[in-house]
């Protein structure tokens, strides 16, 4: 008769209760700024099990049963907000379904399944004596909108923190790097008139031109090298009337930028190429990468995971810390319509986690 251990059994049982935990938290909408009862929620899921966590606005955080000041501490984190669903959704978006080994809802793959996979990673950790290392589980809000009270307000609060593993969707690969992003506010000024006559100064006609600019223009890097900026317009409005030529046209440009430029350098070069009012949103995400010798990676490597620069941002650009983002699903189905995740996704995140960390310890000896 085969037999299992009592940590295999529990780590079975680790995976079920992650995704029954899912189901529940996709039925409370949860969208930025806006997620007091989807934090009440893991805070009596967490309480329910004996955790006592800490809560600041709707962030919660913990630390491991046996914490030792001299040890270093991990930082497992990831957010429970979601963005508003589209208006390509056929499902209900804030109904699970689980279908074909998928779970469908809305924040199922971004970042659901990652944040479920990590609490249970800190629950098979928390009661272990003699672990090499401390855990800080951070469930935090705002990530979808860099938002003033999500983990950045908890940063001063937390234990000191030697490194830390953000959990978004990467396909259990782990990022080693990632750019920043910066959101600006354009506003083209002309004048009004009667659409009928030759009258005004048309501002759709002007923002076109820095549009066109911002589609087309590639900063420099050398040859071979990765694109260093892009520059993505991703809304615009003007106009209040048919017959009224515009006199305001403004639009919104998503940048990602990685080490080759710093702000002030995009900015400039902006400047010097389009004619609009430019305003910079607050919370700009830096860039943020960790050293490839870092024991982390190393352990990540050992257990299989590939190294790569994403392209998104995440909370990880928050921290001062050394970092790697990593976790079930896959980034390509975050914020498209019918959001899933596979269920065998969240059960390897879980046993991958629990891997790297588990392997840790000779990397951590030699530092």
């Amino acid at each position: 008769m085969n037999t299992v251990t009592k940590k295999q059994i529990s780590l079975k049982e680790l995976c079920a209760q992650s995704i029954k935990l899912l189901g529940e938290l996709i039925t409370i909408p949860s969208y930025s700024g806006e997620e007091k009862a989807v934090a009440d929620h893991l805070e009596a899921f967490l309480n329910l099990r004996g955790l006592s966590t800490i809560r600041k606005y709707n962030n919660l955080w913990c630390y491991n049963r046996f914490f030792d000041p001299d040890k270093p501490l991990i930082l497992l984190n990831s957010h429970h907000d979601t963005v508003r669903p589209n208006d390509q959704y056929r499902n209900d978006p804030f109904q699970p379904v689980i279908q074909d080994g998928k779970l469908y809802g809305l924040g199922s793959n971004d970042a659901g399944g990652p944040l479920v996979s990590l609490i249970a990673t800190f629950l098979y950790f928390y009661e272990e004596h003699d672990l090499p290392f401390n855990l800080c589980l951070a469930l935090t809000a705002e990530e979808e909108t860099s938002g003033t009270y999500g983990i950045k307000c908890i940063l001063q609060d937390l234990m000191p923190v030697s490194f830390a593993i953000v959990g978004e969707p990467t396909g259990m690969q782990m990022a080693v790097a990632e750019r920043g992003s910066m959101v600006l506010d354009c506003v083209c000024t002309g004048r009004p008139g009667h659409a009928a006559r030759e009258e005004g100064d048309n501002a759709i006609y002007k923002a076109l031109k820095d549009i066109n600019w911002f589609a087309g223009y590639h900063f420099p890097v050398d040859q071979g090298q990765p694109e260093a900026v892009k520059l993505t317009v991703t809304g615009i409005h003007a106009g209040i009337q048919h017959n009224i030529v515009p006199g305001e046209c403004s639009f919104v440009v998503d940048v990602r930028f990685d080490h080759n430029y710093t702000q002030k350098e995009i900015l400039t070069v902006i400047d010097n190429h389009t004619f609009c009012d430019i305003t910079v949103r607050p919370n700009v995400l830096h860039p943020s990468d960790i050293a490839v010798t870092h024991p982390l990676v190393k352990a990540g490597v050992q257990s299989g995971r590939k190294t790569y620069l994403s392209p998104t941002s995440s909370d990880m650009g928050w921290l001062q810390v050394p970092a790697v983002k990593m976790g079930p699903g896959e980034s390509s189905r975050s914020h498209t319509a019918d959001e899933y995740i596979l269920l065998q996704e969240i059960e390897s995140g879980i046993s991958i986690y629990i891997q790297v960390l588990s392997s840790l310890s000779p990397y951590l000896e030699s530092q």
